[in-house]
């Protein structure tokens, strides 16, 4: 798959998950609350994000031509960068 490919199919999932999940904010400060209770410490729905390319890096190094895994990245950077945005 092609980078432009990718970017289109990433933008496609990201779409769905907003019907599945809601907001990427609203999901994101939930699981970071969850995050927080169960590691004892403050975790910031940016920080979420964050943690999951790094879970996608991990698996990549196992198995770095898995577009699964690369769509992931890109869509958790540009959750990223949501979160970032709308809390300005």
């Amino acid at each position: 798959m092609d980078k432009f490919d990718l970017l289109q199919k990433t933008a496609e999932v990201i779409q769905d998950r907003g019907q599945d999940y809601g907001s990427i904010l609203d999901n994101h400060t939930r699981i970071s609350r969850l995050w927080s209770v169960l590691l004892d410490t403050d975790v910031t729905p940016e920080q979420v994000a964050l943690c999951m390319i790094a879970v996608k890096m991990a698996r990549l190094i196992e198995t770095p031509n898995h577009d699964d895994s690369w769509q992931d990245v890109l869509g958790y950077a540009l959750t990223y960068h949501e979160c970032v945005n709308a809390k300005e």
